[in-house]
């Protein structure tokens, strides 16, 4: 409001200055009757305007960004949470209870380089249904997908820290990525909702050019147990109306979900040794079993790491995630490196 007074009696001095000086009133008496001949020059839009988030913005203004219409009100774990509009994004970690190893700077930078992919058509998201969707993070055309769902110990989503992190560097690897928000609530109604997310990518794989074969499901802490859970049984299980093929691969983070078949996918674990919450000795017998079924399976126990530990940037587990891409390469049948 300062700078635009200041304008205002700039231009009122201005005006009366022209209403004194012969010379400036002889010039506009000139100009009156003068023809700009000139073509017109067409004046280029303007170039979207694009936020820049850092840990000082708060909550109402990240859900309020233009790139996340209809959508930014999932971007940061808000259920149940009781946060309130005002709060930083510094705060971050204290909306993550079950997390850990949770940087706010990271997730700065997480939500700048989504805005940046929104703007250039590199990422989006779809609804499904009230607070159900997916966001896709795209990767070569025709190349095959993943589906991420985030834990949170079905109380709410940590998509911000265990999700799109994840999902923008399978999508740099060349994968089409997806995010599963999912409702909170429980393990019947969240398996329901990933159900619901691989029959939808299935429906628009072609308008999207995803390779439906070989895909995989991952997941971390109550998501991990939703990926085993849909490796297990399958889709029908939870949707009886919903029938399709089961992943290839699953990748599961950190849980304690004990139960299996003799079907399951092959499986990639893994899990802090210190981690109170899921200890690494029941990933230990889960993947023994799985073994002694006859299906291929790893584990990979990382030292002086808790639960929850996301991309494990700055941890002992840094960089787990490739041998998690290579361990599903390994089912993928055909070459999508090109």
């Amino acid at each position: 409001m300062i700078v635009a007074s200041a304008c205002v009696a700039t231009e009122m001095a201005c005006m009366s200055r022209e209403a004194k000086d012969p010379v400036m009133q002889a010039d506009a008496k000139r100009g009156e009757t003068q023809i700009d001949t000139a073509p017109s020059i067409a004046t280029p839009a303007p170039e979207p305007v694009r936020p820049k988030v850092t840990t000082e913005t708060t909550w109402s203004e990240i859900v309020a960004i233009p790139q996340f219409k209809g959508f930014g009100q999932y971007i940061l774990a808000r259920e149940r949470i009781g946060y309130k509009p005002h709060m930083k994004l510094a705060d971050v970690a204290k909306t993550l209870p079950f997390h850990r190893n949770v940087d706010a700077n990271q997730a700065a930078d997480c939500i700048n380089k989504m805005i940046e992919r929104v703007d250039a058509g590199r990422m989006s998201y779809h609804s499904i249904g009230q607070d159900v969707g997916l966001f896709f993070f795209r990767g070569r055309p025709g190349a095959p997908f993943a589906i991420i769902s985030a834990g949170g110990g079905f109380y709410y989503v940590g998509s911000i820290h265990e999700g799109f992190p994840l999902a923008m560097t399978l999508s740099d690897l060349g994968y089409n990525a997806f995010v599963l928000q999912y409702r909170t609530g429980g393990f019947q109604i969240a398996c329901k909702d990933l159900a619901r997310g691989i029959d939808y990518v299935f429906k628009h794989a072609d308008e999207w050019k995803v390779d439906t074969a070989d895909y995989s499901l991952w997941g971390a802490s109550a998501g991990a147990e939703m990926a085993a859970a849909l490796g297990s049984h399958g889709t029908r299980h939870y949707v009886p109306s919903i029938v399709r093929p089961r992943p290839a691969a699953v990748i599961l983070c950190y849980t304690e979900h004990a139960d299996y078949t003799r079907h399951d996918p092959p499986t990639y674990a893994v899990v802090g040794a210190d981690d109170r919450v899921t200890k690494a000795s029941a990933m230990r017998r889960r993947v023994a079993n799985l073994k002694a079924a006859g299906i291929d399976a790893e584990v990979h126990v990382y030292p002086n790491l808790v639960h929850g530990f996301g991309m494990g940037i700055g941890t002992t587990a840094e960089g787990w995630h490739m041998g998690a891409v290579k361990f599903w390469e390994k089912y993928i049948k055909k070459d999508h490196s090109k």
